[in-house]
């Protein structure tokens, strides 16, 4: 009976440590917005932030050769798509990598084309966003839970 309970326990102890982990695939969690403040969004320079968390086991995210990890993202309403390519990260990356990742959002920006009679109108805007590093691996798929309001102006 003592060794059952034993047994038991040791169980539950792997598989509790197991959810804190790096995985081979790297993870994603959304964190929040950091909007342009009074930007209308229509220059690189002015562009909404999107920040997210990432881990990876091996930190394999960055360039290698010619190859680069990559982040990918998906505007929900307007379907518009990018990959935007991590910078050179050697210096940084290691094994049990964690990191706060920075995504402009400027390539994926944009409401309903509405007719100028129709405007001004927000839009809420939700992301679908997924990395694959060096080795192909894909991370979860997240949707961003906060939507991010787009104002269309005349």
């Amino acid at each position: 009976m003592r060794y059952t309970f034993f047994f038991f326990l040791l169980a539950f102890g792997f598989t509790a440590c197991k959810k804190d982990k790096y995985t081979t695939a790297p993870q994603i969690s959304f964190k929040s917005f950091n909007p342009a403040e009074g930007s209308n969004y229509n220059t690189f320079a002015d562009q909404p932030v999107m920040v997210l968390e990432i881990t990876d086991a091996e930190g394999d995210l960055g360039v290698s050769g010619t190859e680069a990890a990559k982040v990918y993202i998906k505007n929900m309403l307007t379907a518009k798509e990018d990959s935007i390519a991590f910078p050179d990260l050697a210096a940084a990356a290691k094994s049990t990598f964690k990191a706060q990742l920075e995504v402009g959002l400027f390539t994926v920006m944009g409401g309903r084309n509405l007719p100028t009679n129709q405007r001004p109108y927000s839009d809420n805007l939700q992301f679908e966003i997924y990395v694959k590093d060096l080795a192909k691996n894909k991370s979860n798929v997240i949707l961003t839970d906060k939507p991010f309001i787009y104002y269309t102006l005349p």
